[in-house]
C-alpha cells in the first residue's frame, strides 16, 4: 500500500512538471519559435497510376528517403534512397525539395537549391532520376536558374524557363535547345509579370501539348509598367530594388499567346482580340494537340470569355461568356470527355454554382442548385460520372465533402466529421486523403474510399490535442452578431481560461474583412488562432466578425462593397464593436480591433470612423490609398481613380486621420513588394501634419508577410506587449 502511495505521488509529480512544462511551451517563442504546437501531417503525393502515394523519411541531415505505400493495405515499398541521389562531379546527395513524376512512372523531376520569386520558391536546379538506370542527371549543365520544368507527356523531353525564356531538353541526347530568344528585363516567356502572379495566381505559363510536340506560352512585355522601387538601407550605400507594379489606372503588361512547333522551332501567334487592355488569365491545349483554351477577361473584369483556338492558323473562337454588374471571378473550365465538354463555375445565378457544358458552349445543366456556394471542384471521375467538390450547403462556417453525378443527380455529402475537409483526390478517384479540423482542435489526416469511409489514420495529432486540452484553453464560440438592418453576420469569440460571466473584460477584435474572404470558420487557426489564445490568457476577450463583402453566402453580400471598398465592411466591423460593449463582461471602454493587409486597411478605417468605441488599433502592412495598389485587385473593385475618383477618396483611410481618437500602432516591412511601404509613409506624413499621436515599427527588407521565426517572435511580443499598455 505504501509503495502504491509511492508511484501515485510520483506520478502526480511528473504529471505537474509536464504541465508546467507546456505552460512555459505556450508562449510567443513557443508558438513561432520551436514551434511547439506546430500540428504533424504527412506530406504525400499520388502516384500517376492511382492506388499509391509517396512519402518522403528523414535519413541523414537533409537527406530524404522515398517510399511508395500501397493505398488499400499501407504495404510500404522503398523507391528511392535520399543518398544515391549524387549528381555527376559530386561527392555528396542532393537535397530534394519538390518532385513530379513523368506521365508513365520512370522517371522522377527533383528540384533543389531554390530561391524565392516574390510569394514562392519557383526557381532552383532541376534534376532527373532514372528509375530503370539508376542514373542522376541534371536536366541543364548550363549556369542559370531553372523554373517551372517538367516532363513532355510521353517522357522523352524536359522543359523549362531560364532568364525569360523557353528552354527544352532531349533526355536521351542530352540536347539542349532555347526555343524563345528575346526575354530580357522587358519581355518574359514562360513565366509571368508580379501582377498576374499575384492577383491572378498564375507563376507557371507555359504548356506541353497532349502529343508533346508543340508548346503553347504566354509572352509578356512589360516595358509599359514603371518601376516602383523599394529601398534596402542595410548596405554602406541604400540599393534601390525596382519591380514592375502597376498602379491603378496605370499600363499593365501587353500580353500575347504563342505555340511553338518544337519540330520547325516557328511561333504561331493566337489571335486573343484586339483590346491590348484584356486579361490572358488561363490557357492549356483543348484535349488535342491542335487547339488550346483561354480565359480572357476585360480590364474592368466584368466579363469573362472563353475561347478556342487553332494552333495552326491562331484563329480563336469565344465559346463561352459570363458576365456581371460588379465582376466575375476567374476560375478554370474542367474539360472531360477528351475535350468534348466541360465544367465551368458561375455566380450568375447568384451564388456559385456548377454548370455542364459542350465543346460549342452550349449549356448542357445546371449541375449544382442552391442558396449556397460551391467553394472548390476537387474533381471528376469520368468513368462513374461523378464529380467531387466542396461547398457552403450547411452554412458558411463548414466546407464538408459533397458528390454529385454528370447527370445532375446523386446529390450527397461524403465527408462524415464537421468542421472543415480539405480533401486530395487520386488520380483513379478510388481512394482521397482527407485533412479535417474544427477551431480550436488540431487537424485529423486520414486516408479515405471515394464514398467517404476511412480506411485508416495517417495523423491523428493526439499528443497535440492533449497538450493543447492541458493548458485549459476555451474553444471559439461561434456567434451571430446583429448590424445592419435585417442582416446577422457570423463571429467568434474567445474567452479568458478562467472566464467569469460577472466581470468586464477588455476585448480584441480580429479582422480581414476583403471580398470573399473569411476569418470566421469552423476550422483549425494554427499560430495566429494559438496568438489569441495567449492573448486570452492574459485576460481579454478575443473575436472576430466575417463582415458584408466577405465570402460564401452568395454573390449579393460579397459584391454589395463594388466601387466602395471599406465602406460596408467598416460600418459592420463598428457596429460589432458597439454590439460587443452591450455585452455585461465586456469592457466598453476597452474595445480594440487589429488585422494586417487588407485587415490593416480595415483597423485603420475603424480606428479613424468609429467614433470612440475603439480605444486602440493595430494596423500591420495597410492599404491606405487605393490609388497606390495595383491594377488588377483595386479596379476589380473599384474601376481606375480616374472613373471612381469618389469612391477612391470615401475608401482611404488617408481621408480621416483627423478623426483619430484613441491609441494606434503601425507595422511596416520595407521590403514589401505588394502593399509598398509608400502606403504608410504617407500615412504617417498627414497623421504628423494633423498632430496626431500614434506607434511605428519597421523592419528592414521584410516582406508583406513578415516571416522569419525571429521576426514573427518580434513582432508577436510588441503586439502582445503593446495591447498590455494601451488596451
Amino acid at each position: 500500500m505504501k509503495r502504491a502511495w509511492l508511484w501515485c505521488l510520483v506520478a502526480a509529480l511528473m504529471a505537474a512538471v509536464e504541465l508546467r512544462a507546456q505552460s512555459g511551451d505556450f508562449s510567443v517563442d513557443g508558438i513561432f519559435v520551436r514551434r511547439a504546437f506546430a500540428p504533424h501531417l504527412v506530406s504525400l503525393s499520388w502516384l500517376p497510376s492511382g492506388g499509391a502515394f509517396v512519402v518522403l523519411e528523414g535519413g541523414e541531415g537533409r537527406i530524404v528517403d522515398l517510399y511508395r505505400v500501397e493505398a488499400s493495405s499501407g504495404r510500404r515499398e522503398l523507391l528511392l534512397r535520399g543518398r544515391d541521389l549524387v549528381p555527376p562531379g559530386s561527392s555528396d546527395p542532393i537535397v530534394v525539395e519538390d518532385f513530379r513524376f513523368s506521365p508513365d512512372g520512370s522517371k522522377l523531376l527533383i528540384f533543389t537549391n531554390t530561391e524565392r520569386v516574390w510569394r514562392l520558391n519557383t526557381k532552383g536546379t532541376y534534376y532527373v532520376w532514372d528509375f530503370s538506370t539508376r542514373t542522376l542527371k541534371p536536366v541543364s549543365a548550363r549556369p542559370g536558374f531553372q523554373m517551372f520544368a517538367k516532363f513532355s507527356p510521353d517522357a522523352r523531353r524536359v522543359g523549362f524557363v531560364r532568364d525569360h525564356n523557353i528552354f527544352v531538353v532531349d533526355l536521351e541526347s542530352g540536347v539542349e535547345r532555347q526555343l524563345t530568344h528575346d526575354g530580357g528585363e522587358d519581355i518574359i516567356n514562360g513565366t509571368t509579370d508580379w501582377v498576374y502572379e499575384e492577383e491572378l495566381d498564375l507563376r507557371d505559363a507555359w504548356r506541353f501539348s497532349p502529343d508533346g510536340r508543340k508548346i503553347a506560352f504566354w509572352r509578356f512585355d512589360q516595358s509599359p509598367i514603371a518601376p516602383f522601387y523599394l529601398l534596402d538601407e542595410l548596405t554602406l550605400y541604400p540599393r534601390l530594388v525596382p519591380v514592375r507594379y502597376p498602379k491603378a489606372g496605370t499600363d499593365n503588361s501587353l500580353v500575347r499567346l504563342g505555340v511553338i512547333d518544337l519540330e520547325t522551332g516557328e511561333t504561331k501567334w493566337i489571335d486573343t482580340g484586339p483590346d491590348r487592355n484584356s486579361y490572358i488569365a488561363r490557357m492549356d491545349f483543348a484535349g488535342s494537340p491542335d487547339s488550346i483554351w483561354f480565359v480572357r477577361l476585360n480590364r474592368y473584369q466584368n466579363r469573362l470569355e472563353l475561347l478556342l483556338a487553332d494552333v495552326n492558323t491562331g484563329a480563336s473562337r469565344v465559346v463561352m461568356s459570363d458576365s456581371d454588374s460588379a465582376w466575375v471571378e476567374v476560375h478554370d473550365p474542367i474539360w472531360i470527355d477528351q475535350g468534348r465538354r466541360f465544367l465551368y463555375l458561375s455566380e450568375r445565378d447568384g451564388y456559385a454554382q456548377l454548370f455542364l457544358y459542350g465543346r460549342d458552349g452550349s449549356v448542357i445543366r445546371k449541375l449544382t442548385s442552391g442558396p449556397w456556394d460551391v467553394l472548390e471542384v476537387h474533381g471528376v471521375d469520368e468513368s462513374s460520372g461523378t464529380v467531387y467538390f466542396s461547398a457552403a450547403a450547411e452554412g458558411p462556417l463548414f466546407r464538408p465533402l459533397y458528390r454529385i453525378g454528370l447527370d445532375g443527380r446523386g446529390f450527397r455529402r461524403l465527408s462524415a466529421g464537421e468542421g472543415v475537409h480539405n480533401p486530395s483526390f487520386d488520380p483513379t478517384f478510388r481512394y482521397y486523403v482527407d485533412v479535417n479540423s474544427r477551431a480550436g482542435q488540431p487537424p485529423v489526416q486520414t486516408l479515405n474510399r471515394a464514398d467517404g469511409s476511412v480506411i485508416r489514420v495517417l495523423a491523428d495529432n493526439e499528443p497535440l490535442r492533449r497538450k493543447l486540452d492541458s493548458l485549459g484553453l476555451r474553444r471559439p464560440e461561434f456567434i451571430r452578431v446583429p448590424t445592419a438592418p435585417g442582416v446577422e453576420l457570423n463571429g467568434y469569440l474567445i474567452k479568458p481560461p478562467t472566464f467569469d460571466s460577472t466581470k468586464a473584460y477588455p476585448l480584441l477584435m480580429y479582422v480581414y474583412g476583403g471580398p470573399g474572404s473569411q476569418t470566421v470558420v469552423d476550422a483549425w487557426g494554427g499560430d495566429l488562432y494559438l496568438w489569441h489564445q495567449l492573448v486570452a490568457r492574459e485576460g481579454y476577450l478575443v473575436a472576430s466578425v466575417d463582415n458584408r463583402g466577405t465570402g460564401a453566402r452568395g454573390a449579393k453580400f460579397k459584391k454589395i462593397t463594388y466601387l466602395n471598398l471599406g465602406t460596408y465592411e467598416t460600418a459592420d466591423q463598428i457596429a460589432a464593436a458597439r454590439f460587443f460593449a452591450t455585452l455585461p463582461y465586456v469592457d466598453a471602454s476597452r474595445i480594440g480591433i487589429w488585422g494586417a493587409s487588407y485587415g490593416g486597411y480595415m483597423a485603420l478605417l475603424a480606428m479613424f470612423r468609429g467614433e470612440g468605441v475603439l480605444k486602440a488599433a493595430i494596423s500591420r502592412a495597410p492599404v491606405t490609398d487605393w490609388r497606390l495598389y495595383d491594377t488588377i485587385y483595386t479596379e476589380r473593385y473599384m474601376r481606375t481613380p480616374q472613373e471612381n475618383p469618389e469612391g477612391y477618396r470615401r475608401s482611404a483611410p488617408q481621408t480621416y486621420v483627423e478623426l483619430l481618437r484613441g491609441n494606434l500602432l503601425i507595422v511596416h516591412g520595407t521590403g514589401d513588394d505588394n502593399v509598398h511601404p509608400q502606403n504608410t509613409t504617407q500615412l504617417i506624413h498627414l497623421l504628423e501634419e494633423a498632430n496626431k499621436q500614434f506607434d511605428l515599427r519597421i523592419y528592414p527588407n521584410k516582406t508583406h508577410a513578415l516571416e522569419g521565426a525571429r521576426t514573427r517572435l518580434n513582432l508577436y511580443t510588441l503586439f502582445l506587449d503593446w495591447l498590455k499598455k494601451n488596451l
